[in-house]
């Protein structure tokens, strides 16, 4: 199957034996009777697995290019789930342009139990191997990075990777499996916000995981099942439901993305812009050999670089809406600094780039024109 026919048949092939329900049913139920100790079709509890659930998992497999999928309730217990795979004294390195929740579970949570995390600047995938000694165990990518659009070569990272006999995780929640499939660039595991792109309505909130290789889906599972942050049937289904317009959804993200792009890239006022498929954007070559397309993040600063600019420039927007998280049909606007990586300390925030005009736009599926046209009489 090609991407766009694996978002509504991929993992989908039995129909619902009760009715032949075309969408897989919401099981909304705690628990499956049985007709014997043991005996029952494959599921006795919702925690350990769900019907809807599991139609979901096999999906995000499948669109992934994966074999084994896992459905959580956010995309930080996902990212729990695989740090549950560490022990005290074991090395994670990581990059240092990622999520704020991602960097407060890591340094307030699992640092405390005797994980040790370094951060560091991955443009260069060579320079990872330099921070690697016999305790790592995990290197921690997102490609592109939240919220600077870093871009970082996973076939590389790979490689180095495999040499040390460490696992690759990649965030590929910006770019999503329509754009990039870290699992055939040689990662081990996958990781999303399903709550961004795969939901892509910002009606639910939900977390993914995909591997290829059974012995860490097993570990995984079992964390997953022991933990217990699973999702709910029938926040499930809502996710099934969005993947089946993935490929229409993003295709449209990356259009207004890039008009988006250049049209601020064009405007006095502004004085970076981040997006990947502009050609004076580091890494812009790795971009384009890793990725399909560039997406619909876009991120910029203003001349100057006060905060009072920001600030009044979110306020006016009228098409775009202020608030926190992407990935949905709306155009959102943020202000990074102070809103989705306020749990980064300001002097750790600004060695990356997260500066105080800078502002992180999610653009959304409405008409292109429309939104220039708030971008124009916000920037005034």
């Amino acid at each position: 199957m090609k991407f766009n026919t694996k978002t509504i048949h991929g993992g989908q092939e039995n129909t619902d034996p009760a009715y032949g329900s075309v969408m897989p049913p919401i099981y909304q139920t705690s628990t499956y009777s049985q007709n014997t100790p043991g005996g029952h079709k494959g599921f006795e509890y919702s925690r350990s697995g769900n019907p809807t659930r599991t139609a979901l998992e096999n999906s995000l497999a499948s669109i992934e290019n994966g074999k084994y999928g896992l459905a959580f309730g956010s995309g930080l217990a996902a990212i729990d789930a695989v740090l549950k795979l560490l022990k005290p004294g074991d090395e994670v390195v990581s990059t240092n342009d990622l999520y704020g929740g991602s960097y407060r579970l890591f340094t307030s949570i699992f640092k405390d139990f005797g994980i040790k995390f370094n951060f560091i600047g991955m443009q260069n995938a060579a320079d990872i191997e330099q921070h690697i000694t016999e305790n790592t165990k995990l290197i921690w990518v997102e490609t592109p990075t939240n919220p600077m659009m870093n871009i970082i070569d996973i076939e590389a990272a790979a490689k180095i990777a495999k040499k040390h006999n460490v696992l690759l995780g990649v965030d590929n929640t910006f770019a999503t499996p329509y754009l990039q499939q870290p699992l055939d660039l040689g990662a081990d595991l996958v990781m999303h916000s399903a709550t961004k792109y795969l939901g892509g309505h910002s009606d639910v909130v939900m977390g993914a995981l995909v591997v290829k290789d059974k012995e860490l889906a097993d570990k995984l599972y079992f964390i997953q099942n022991a933990s217990g942050a699973v999702v709910g049937p029938q926040d499930s289904f809502l996710v099934l439901r969005g993947i089946k317009t993935l490929h229409l959804r993003v295709q449209r993200h990356c259009e207004n993305g890039k008009a988006v792009a250049e049209y601020l890239s064009n405007h006095p006022k502004v004085d970076k812009v981040y997006w990947p498929g502009l050609e004076n954007h580091p890494n812009h070559d790795i971009a384009k050999k890793q990725m399909k397309d560039f997406g619909g993040m876009v991120s910029f600063t203003t001349k100057g670089n006060e905060l009072e600019d920001a600030v009044s420039f979110v306020e006016k927007l009228k098409v775009f809406t202020l608030a926190e998280s992407l990935g949905g049909v709306e155009s959102l606007a943020g202000h990074p600094a102070s809103m989705t990586h306020a749990s980064i300390p300001k002097e750790e925030r600004e060695k990356t780039g997260v500066v105080d005009s800078l502002i992180r736009l999610s653009v959304g599926i409405e008409d292109e024109e429309d939104l220039i046209n708030d971008l124009k009489q916000a920037l005034g």
